[in-house]
């Protein structure tokens, strides 16, 4: 998808030199950009993605442009000011504030990963602002555009399909087919079927060949939902179609060759099932390439009216019923509950208030009874359930307490833990105590990371626990952890190392951080990393 497909990015002339900045930054991004008199009329035309207000985003005119562009397209206002000091009373306003001195190709960076994440949750559906939500959103724009298999984490009912379906849709094979399978939906002989086809006489009832969905899926995209649950038969066939890129239908003796991109998802923790033995080691480390994991929607309570107003307006549309909304009383007890089925519960409860409801406001008495009650203490436990893999094979447990299975959980987190612990003290020795000025290195990515409790020969203690923020030397690579450092030096350090070593490219520093550029970009100010420091050698 190219930066001029969806709409276009308005710029003031408030400031008439700074907008032909912007509009040259924005042209060479690939994104069609107008420039917009002070008393010009916005609405109309095809749609808008952004506007920047330069110059004076707090006169009446830019107010003027930004209610007309909000009512347009509900569009986006970014503003550029002199004064530092006007942000506050800005902020209601635009979802971005620049001082006059920052450089164009910066705002066209924040622009690009705004306008990205919007085309993203139209085109999937994906509703939120909150910063895990947009985080989310992020790393699907940043994984879109590659073939690597991304696997999807978090709780029923978040939207897993909707991200498998916004990756394939910002990728290069959009218009190739998308496949959802529900694995646990499938029992392991017609599992296998249909992910691979059979030749006819395969299986009683296989009365003629059958292509199966790899096949059918050839240059898309299929979308493995609770990957958790598949046997471990099939796990060890799904493993090499991911190495080999082919496979043989059940029964039969050709090999067949695909081009697809692999996305799975799992409300499972799959190191757990790696411990027990239900799931293969090496297949969990082929399908983590690339990782997303979906917030609850407990943890982004400030979404809920956001979701509601969408649900509405999607129920209202498809049943034909006039909503007149939900009291101030009513959505408090919504954005307080608990949420066991996130997203998914949401949506099913406000369809069922525009059906029940119509033509009045839904009141607290409307919503039902365990929704306005209090939450049990175990509510916030996830058990196992009959269904889970992890439940105990033994018929006598299917009535065991959540209690008792959070234990089991606990226990098996322990296990892991251990095992990890174990590892790394097989692989580092530390160093000798008592030793002045001892280093212990261990490697992070292309970089090392080098602790020492005890100040290098010809170095006081005094100058040595200082807290300050440790230096980086261009191409050293180095973050050096010292007495009295927290965790946002280290934070700072290591982000300015990469940004070194990388010559200032924020996206290749992005990737090899692992987070959003959007992310980075907000720690590069908060911790004021200077541009010397991104762009030495």
């Amino acid at each position: 998808m190219s930066a001029s497909d969806e709409g276009r990015v308005l710029v003031s002339t408030h400031h008439l030199e700074r907008a032909g900045e912007l509009r040259e930054a924005f042209k060479g991004a690939g994104y069609e950009v107008e420039l917009v008199t002070p008393d010009e009329d916005v609405s109309g035309g095809a749609p808008i993605e952004l506007l920047v207000v330069t110059g004076s985003p707090a006169s009446v005119s830019a107010q003027t442009l930004v209610r007309s562009a909000h009512a347009d397209s509900k569009a986006p206002a970014f503003a550029i000011v002199e004064n530092a000091d006007a942000i506050p009373s800005l902020a209601a306003d635009y979802v971005e504030v620049f001082s006059d001195a920052a450089h164009a190709d910066d705002v066209v960076f924040v622009a690009r990963s705004l306008i990205e994440r919007r085309r993203l949750q139209a085109l999937a559906g994906i509703v939120g602002e909150t910063d895990a939500i947009k985080e989310a959103l992020e790393r699907v724009v940043q994984f879109a555009p590659v073939g690597s298999t991304v696997l999807i984490t978090g709780e029923s009912g978040t939207g897993k399909e909707l991200v498998a379906r916004g990756i394939h849709h910002l990728s290069s094979r959009r218009h190739r087919p998308f496949i959802a399978v529900n694995v646990a939906a499938l029992s392991e002989t017609l599992l296998e079927s249909e992910l691979f086809g059979h030749e006819k006489g395969a299986f009683t009832g296989a009365i003629d060949s059958r292509r199966g969905l790899f096949e059918l899926a050839d240059k898309g995209t299929i979308f493995l939902d609770e990957v958790g649950e598949m046997p471990l038969a099939t796990q060890t066939k799904l493993l090499r179609v991911l190495e080999q890129r082919e496979f043989r239908r059940v029964g039969g003796e050709d090999v067949i060759r695909v081009d697809i991109r692999i996305v799975t998802a799992t409300n499972q923790d799959l190191k757990q099932l790696v411990a027990v033995g239900r799931f293969r080691k090496d297949l969990f480390y082929r399908l983590n390439v690339l990782h997303i994991e979906l917030p609850p929607l407990r943890s982004r309570r400030e979404d809920i009216p956001l979701l509601i107003d969408a649900f509405i307006r999607d129920a209202s549309r498809r049943q034909d019923h006039r909503f007149e909304g939900i009291s101030p009383e009513a959505m408090e007890i919504l954005q307080d509950y608990h949420w066991p089925g996130n997203v998914r519960e949401l949506e099913n409860l406000v369809e069922s208030m525009v059906v029940l409801a119509p033509g009045r406001q839904v009141l607290p008495e409307d919503i039902p009874s365990d929704v306005r009650g209090i939450a049990p203490a175990t509510a916030a436990l996830v058990p196992l359930g009959e269904g889970s893999s992890l439940a105990l094979e033994d018929p006598s447990s299917q009535g065991i307490r959540p209690e008792l299975q959070f234990i089991f959980r606990t226990l098996v987190d322990l296990r892991m833990d251990v095992d990890d612990l174990r590892k790394e003290f097989d692989a580092y020795r530390p160093p000798q105590p008592g030793t002045p000025g001892a280093v212990e290195t261990y490697p992070v990515g292309e970089g090392r990371v080098e602790i020492s409790a005890r100040p290098p020969a010809g170095v006081s203690e005094e100058s040595w626990e200082m807290e300050e923020p440790p230096e980086v030397a261009p191409g050293d690579g180095a973050v050096v952890y010292r007495s009295g450092m927290t965790m946002d030096d280290l934070e700072r350090a290591a982000i300015a190392a990469v940004l070194v070593e990388v010559r200032g490219n924020r996206r290749k520093a992005a990737q090899m951080l692992a987070i959003g550029e959007r992310t980075l970009y907000r720690k590069i100010k908060a911790y004021q990393i200077d541009e010397d420091e991104e762009e030495s050698s």
